[in-house]
């Protein structure tokens, strides 16, 4: 699967070179990276995707009997382009978010992990996150 994981980078990146614009990967691929983050195979996490729709209320993915919640930025490369504004997530039915910041070419270059209840008393008042405020959550990448 990380072939395919490869294939789908390369096929966004070459359809933004063309036309300027990357279609919208970084949600399944920050899913699909923080699995693999907290030790959930590829296999595994096959099989807990499976019949799973995009809109699945609450968290993104099950491992190890713990639900998982999933944010990513990924900025374009264009100039002036980074990420100021995170993802706050809406709801707290997950046991653990993650954030997960890539680079232009969709390579991870940091990621944080935040128990809900640590997560919910720092951030349910904030009304807009930056990477500073994920920062101080634990380190995984």
């Amino acid at each position: 699967m990380s072939s395919l994981r490869a294939q789908l980078v390369e096929a966004t990146l070459g359809w933004e070179a063309k036309f300027g614009n990357a279609p919208q990967i970084t949600t399944v691929l920050s899913e699909y990276d923080a699995a693999l983050l907290v030790g959930c195979s590829e296999e595994e996490y096959s099989r807990c995707m499976r019949g799973v729709t995009a809109v699945q209320k609450g968290f993104d993915f099950i491992y190890e009997n713990k639900r998982y919640q999933v944010k990513g930025n990924r900025p374009s490369g264009k100039p002036g382009s980074f990420v100021t504004w995170v993802p706050k997530a809406t709801n707290y039915e997950w046991d653990f978010l993650i954030w997960v910041l890539y680079n232009p070419a969709y390579e991870i270059q940091e990621a944080w992990l935040w128990e809900v209840e640590a997560y919910k008393k720092a951030f349910h008042e904030v009304k807009r996150l930056s990477p500073k405020h994920y920062r101080e959550g634990k380190q995984l990448a």
